[in-house]
């Protein structure tokens, strides 16, 4: 009996020696690994149309009766409009026209002189609609259609926005985590190991940038990941 019992403490022995000896070896192991890692960056691009486009056309005059600039302003005002209108925005835009933009040029103090004229008044005529490529083409050539009915622009200036970006946001960032796998597998390819698994990984940065093309925008997402590695 006890023989067993020396035989069984044995085998205790023995077993808890070879557990011991493979928690040593997973803690080198992880050790010796735990600094292997890469961080890579991977980068989804699309060129999509602006679905938004608010478009101003601005003119503006000086003089000394309120009542004669409005009467003018207001003049160019409606030749827009009926310009727009001739141009088939009915139904694709909505025209508003802004309020009057009014500076008394007598209550400029740090004016030493006189200035010609009291008032300086502006006033705007904005143009909102989806149908970006409309308006883009119709901008090349407004300017000069103005001036052959005798309106002057101070300024014209479209502002075209991407507004459906939520709708894209998944599908960029399954492409950017796609990139950034497939780069890192190839640098692990070059070290002779493979990846593991991901250790760390932002949200990503996304922005919408301006295109080649005046209506377009430029979707980025670049998303930073990092792997752990294996041999």
């Amino acid at each position: 009996m006890e023989k067993y019992g020396k035989l069984i403490q044995a085998a205790i022995i023995a077993v808890g020696l070879l557990l011991l000896g493979l928690c040593i070896k997973g803690g080198i192991d992880n050790f010796t690994n735990k600094d292997r890692r890469v961080t890579v960056k991977g980068l989804a691009e699309r060129v999509v149309d602006a679905d938004k486009v608010t478009w101003t056309l601005t003119v503006g005059t000086t003089g000394n009766d309120l009542n004669a600039i409005f009467a003018v302003l207001n003049q160019r005002i409606s030749t827009i409009q009926q310009y727009l209108k001739e141009k088939g925005l009915d139904g694709k835009a909505t025209v508003t026209v802004n309020s009057y933009n009014i500076t008394d040029n007598d209550a400029n103090v740090w004016n030493e002189r006189k200035p010609a004229f009291r008032y300086s008044v502006s006033r705007s005529v904005s143009i909102t609609s989806a149908d970006t490529k409309l308006i883009s083409t119709l901008k090349k050539s407004t300017n000069d259609d103005l001036i052959e009915r005798g309106v002057i622009l101070e300024s014209d200036y479209a502002n075209y926005e991407y507004t459906k970006f939520q709708e894209l946001k998944p599908d960029m960032m399954s492409e950017a985590i796609a990139a950034a796998e497939k780069t890192a597998g190839q640098f692990a390819e070059n070290s002779h190991s493979t990846i593991n698994k991901i250790v760390e990984a932002g949200q990503g940065e996304f922005s919408i940038d301006e295109a080649d093309i005046d209506y377009q925008k430029k979707v980025r997402v670049v998303s930073t990941i990092t792997y752990s590695l294996k041999d």
